[in-house]
């Protein structure tokens, strides 16, 4: 199962509009996890952002969607 994170809002119906469409494979089905910030808490806080992609990471790693560190570092070593 693949992983994307994107940002949405709820409205009076409790539907879900987000803020950009999924550029991945369309008419199929998806698994939705909410995150709601607790009151008063701002979404966009800098620790909230961070662990949100801690989370998303620590996910991508322990389900294997992973590349080898010197596969990033290919193509920029001769800028």
């Amino acid at each position: 199962m693949k992983a994307l994170k994107v940002m949405a809002t709820i409205n009076e119906e409790g539907q879900l509009t987000l803020d950009q469409p999924f550029t991945t494979d369309k008419n199929s089905r998806v698994e939705v996890i909410v995150l709601i910030p607790e009151q008063g808490a701002s979404n966009d806080t800098p620790q909230t952002e961070a662990l949100a992609d801690f989370r998303q990471a620590w996910h991508e790693a322990m389900t294997g969607q992973t590349i080898p560190a010197a596969q990033i570092w290919e193509g920029l070593e001769n800028d």
